[in-house]
């Protein structure tokens, strides 16, 4: 959720706080006793039971650059300033982590980033990448938007005339120039050349990840389910990728600080931001249950701090780091729980805090990854991948 969601008006309302703090929307009960959500969350209310809210989520910062980074990697950003830009001193995001520590060939990327790149006039915004792993364990970026009746990844396209036979023609052809080239191997750009044809021609050649994009296979009805709208629709994607083997899917719902509402907060939330998420995220639920696949899938949603317990003179809410929440199913999570108690007006968590260090741990546990892995640094230093501890 890019620009941080606000959790009093969604999953930590309260209700018996003063008006400046609990705002306009009233909780409603949900599939499990004693649990409220947001009005304007009934289908997300309806199934309760499958996920679990973490209340105290934390940390130090009130920047989006900085915060982004720390929750897309579990770690903070190495030597970060307010709006610092990315970097490749930065730490890898999660599917780039995965790519470095088991690496795959078959044509399958370790993870796909869509619908949009979060990047805002010269502001690009940390977390989306290897970082300094490089651009070889980078994550695909799509970006377009699924629910434009022509959308389509060029990339994943076949030009007019060309099929597999003739591209594995051309692939031979491609070699023999590769051939010819040795004198530059050294270079540190045709080595990643040479790295991107191969990746490219097996993507290429997998009608697997190929249809995974190709939306219109999927029946009226169900992308009806999801909603007509890029929220649904991006998670209908991110449903299909998975199920084609992506094993790292990161879904931004909506433009870059799309959840940044300083102002008229709540007429935001109520008509354009919150129906759409609560369409989209309860269908994909549905489906990854349907599927059996929600017993080894986890599924997140969070952005990157919550927003200030007092409402600001705009009718908004400005950023706060120390109290938000997050939400997850699947892959083990037991449903129907809250972890952790906010005070009184949501400002600080009144049990245990859960830092991004924390989700990044949780995240490398459910992929494999041994909690004291290394990775190197550019200045080749073994660095710990993550430091924090699974929640």
């Amino acid at each position: 959720l890019t620009g941080a969601a606000s959790h009093h008006d969604t999953f930590d309302m309260k209700p018996d706080a003063p008006a400046e703090i609990r705002g306009e929307f009233k909780p409603v009960s949900t599939s499990v006793a004693g649990l409220h959500v947001c009005e304007h969350l009934p289908q997300l209310a309806a199934r309760a039971d499958r996920y679990a809210i973490v209340r105290t989520l934390s940390h130090s910062d009130n920047n989006h650059l900085m915060s982004t980074h720390h929750v897309l990697t579990g770690e903070k950003q190495p030597g970060g300033f307010f709006d610092k830009v990315a970097s490749r001193d930065d730490w890898p995001s999660y599917s780039s982590a995965l790519s470095f520590l088991q690496p795959r060939r078959d044509g399958i990327p370790s993870g796909v980033n869509l619908p949009t790149f979060l990047l805002q006039g010269p502001l690009t915004w940390p977390g989306q990448h290897a970082g300094f792993l490089g651009t070889n364990f980078d994550p695909w970026q799509i970006s377009d938007d699924p629910n434009k009746a022509d959308f389509k990844v060029d990339a994943l396209t076949l030009s007019t005339g060309i099929d597999v036979a003739r591209l594995s023609r051309r692939q031979e052809l491609l070699g023999e120039v590769n051939r010819q080239q040795r004198r530059l191997g050294e270079v540190a750009q045709s080595r990643r050349l040479s790295s991107d044809q191969d990746l490219a021609f097996s993507i290429l050649t997998s009608s697997r990840l190929a249809q995974a994009f190709e939306l219109n296979r999927e029946d009226n009805a169900v992308r009806d389910r999801y909603g007509r709208h890029t929220t649904g629709q991006s998670l209908l994607l991110a449903r299909r990728l998975i199920q084609s083997g992506v094993p790292v899917v990161q879904a931004n719902i909506g433009r870059v600080q799309n959840w940044d509402s300083h102002g008229k907060i709540f007429p935001r939330l109520k008509d354009k931001l919150l129906p759409p998420l609560d369409q989209g995220v309860s269908a994909l639920l549905d489906d990854l249950a349907d599927e059996g696949r929600l017993d080894d899938t986890l599924v997140m949603m969070l952005g990157e701090f919550g927003r200030t317990p007092k409402i600001n003179k705009g009718a908004g809410r400005d950023h706060w780091g120390p109290c938000f929440f997050g939400l997850f199913a699947g892959a083990g999570v037991q449903g129907g729980q809250v972890i952790g108690k906010s005070d009184a007006t949501a400002a600080y968590p009144a049990t245990r805090a859960y830092s991004p260090n924390d989700v990044g741990a949780t995240v490398y546990h459910l992929l494999g990854i041994p909690g004291d892995a290394e990775v190197h640094d550019r200045l080749n230093r073994p660095v710990r991948l993550n430091r924090g501890t699974v929640i």
